[in-house]
């Protein structure tokens, strides 16, 4: 039986305090997706980064990984950068199904959401 996880990557930052609606946003979802194992991962500056949390999710027999970039837009990191690192992991790890998905700001609900705290923000 396939055990299923999924990343939420993000950017990081230096501050520890940038971190915190990423955690909250993990633990939200763990609590909406009991079956499934939800970890946070960051691109730089912020641990675990990338590599380490799916080296660590592998290594507890997970193997089928979805990776979602929180991120607003598909700038350089996304367009360039996590394609090249999901690739590198695929071929590190050839067992595991690793998947990619549109970084959250490509997704018409996560705008929609925005668009609503934004008109809630004049009223």
């Amino acid at each position: 039986m396939s055990k299923k996880a999924l990343i939420l990557f993000a950017h990081g930052a230096r501050a520890a305090s940038w971190a915190q609606p990423f955690q909250r946003l993990q633990q939200l979802t763990q609590q909406s997706l009991p079956d499934v194992k939800v970890e946070l991962a960051f691109l730089e500056l912020m641990q675990p980064q990338l590599p380490e949390a799916v080296e660590n999710l592998v290594s507890v027999g997970y193997d089928n990984l979805t990776i979602t970039p929180i991120f607003l837009g598909q700038g350089g990191h996304v367009l360039r950068d996590l394609p090249l690192m999901v690739d590198e992991l695929r071929s590190r790890y050839p067992q595991i199904q690793i998947k990619q998905v549109l970084a959250a700001g490509e997704d018409q609900g996560v705008l929609s959401a925005l668009r609503d705290y934004c008109l809630r923000s004049i009223e």
